[in-house]
């Protein structure tokens, strides 16, 4: 039997928040309004109606690129993407093409680094409703979605495993999130996930070269298009290796093509073959002048970047001395790590483990969920005073002042505002007891102390 390697590139779209479209002044939010009633010359694609740019759109734009650590271009251009399909008015899709807002970026995963290729700004389709109208089949076509500002994040084809693509996006997702830009909800279509997926022939149990700087490409791809959750683009994945695999074994190439994951057989289906970029006859937009930037604007246009994913985990595990899993789960939202962290740091000034607090909210979310840092503290010390410590204070106390004697270095640290180191010293009283200690009884004890020096 051969064996394959997967390779798998992902283009993810995000639809940006802005109040406006991205050509014009319509509404930008379509989401459950009444078809075609948020539109204009301009989005409909009408003769004579000229575009303008969003900057807003623009400026999130290079925020997202500035958050995945790509290059942000100083000259940069729209052009028109010419395909026919009835839910693009104009025939052709103003996007871009060989110089885009953002070039480069990496996202980091547990698995690896993964490159991007772009990210690159563009205008939203209109929307097909598939209904029946006097008992036949009709493709209805709502067009407030056209125009809507999409940002398009593609990566290089680095991934080779359905699991790393899954976590893969649902990374993109959290950094989306935590920059505020687009609520990327995919129920309601604000973030949609394509695969690109071909399979490499390779020798069994041989490791491969995996950068496609380095290695040769299959001569095919095929795409998977409109996946509206990261468990069907893991299904569509395996799906369609599966199926490439089959195609493969027999001695024969799969054909480049675009196909549709179908959620209820969990295979995919042909839709049409697959363009190259040839086919779409891109050129330079006539209507709107090349972007061009200094970096002294970059600096000024683009805000500071809020505290992102990866920074938050890094000051719950290292700072605060949460498990790894507890801090993921604490860092789901911008909202919940940034109530969390406040949380913490008033937990450390008034002498509690953070840890012990991490661990009230995680496992008492129907209590915690909806209280405020403050009140979190105060939930923690009115269980730590009705609960029974592990260790008398009398046995303790004399651990403690050995383990502060021991250790003068993080006493000087710790007076000088550097508290996080408390919970080394905990450590090291955990260490000199002979039985099981309550961490918060000493912590309690070692502030107390410390308070004393």
């Amino acid at each position: 039997m051969k064996t394959y390697l997967p390779i798998i590139g992902l283009e993810i779209h995000v639809e940006l928040r802005t109040k406006s479209k991205m050509f014009c002044g319509c509404p930008a939010d379509h989401f459950g309004k009444e078809p075609n009633t948020q539109t204009c010359p301009v989005c409909l694609g009408l003769p004579g109606a000229l575009p303008v740019p969003n900057q807003q759109a623009i400026i999130w734009t290079l925020m997202i690129g500035q958050a995945f650590n790509a290059t942000l271009n100083l000259e940069s251009k729209f052009d028109r993407k010419h395909y026919f399909y009835p839910d693009l008015p104009k025939g052709y899709q103003i996007s871009q093409y060989d110089e885009p807002l953002c070039s480069g970026g990496v996202v980091t995963l547990p698995e690896g680094v993964i490159s991007l290729t772009r990210i690159h700004l563009e205008e939203d389709t209109g929307k097909l409703q598939h209904t029946t109208l006097n008992g036949q089949p009709v493709s209805l076509v709502d067009f407030n979605r056209s125009g809507v500002p999409l940002v398009e994040i593609v990566s290089e084809p680095q991934i080779h495993s359905a699991a790393t693509a899954k976590t893969y996006a649902q990374t993109i997702r959290q950094i989306i999130h935590f920059l505020g830009v687009s609520d990327c909800d995919m129920e309601k279509g604000s973030m949609r996930l394509e695969a690109n997926i071909s399979l490499m022939s390779i020798n069994p149990g041989s490791k491969p070269q995996t950068d496609p700087g380095f290695i040769r490409l299959p001569q095919y791809k095929v795409e998977v298009k409109n996946i509206n959750s990261f468990r069907f683009l893991e299904k569509a994945i395996n799906a369609e290796i599966q199926r490439q695999t089959a195609i493969l074994d027999r001695g024969q190439l799969p054909r480049q093509e675009t196909r549709g994951f179908t959620e209820v057989t969990g295979t995919t289906k042909s839709q049409r073959s697959k363009e190259a970029a040839k086919d779409y006859r891109y050129f330079p937009e006539p209507d709107i002048p090349p972007l061009k930037f200094t970096p002294s604007q970059f600096k000024t246009l683009i805000p500071q970047l809020p505290l992102m994913p990866q920074a938050y985990l890094d000051l719950f595990i290292k700072t605060y001395d949460l498990r790894p899993d507890y801090a993921q789960t604490l860092t789901a939202s911008p909202k919940l790590a940034a109530k969390s962290l406040a949380a913490f740091i008033l937990a450390q000034k008034q002498g509690l483990d953070p840890a012990a607090l991490a661990n009230l909210m995680i496992n008492q979310k129907a209590i915690t969920v909806k209280l405020s840092p403050s009140a979190l503290v105060n939930l923690l010390q009115s269980k730590i005073k009705t609960s029974q410590p592990q260790s008398k204070t009398t046995t303790l106390m004399p651990l403690v002042r050995e383990v502060l004697k021991q250790n003068p270095d993080l006493v000087t640290k710790y007076h000088q505002g550097k508290v996080s180191v408390i919970g080394a010293l905990i450590g090291a009283v955990k260490k000199l007891s002979p039985s099981p200690v309550d961490p918060q009884t000493v912590q309690q004890l070692l502030t107390q102390a410390l308070a004393q020096k």
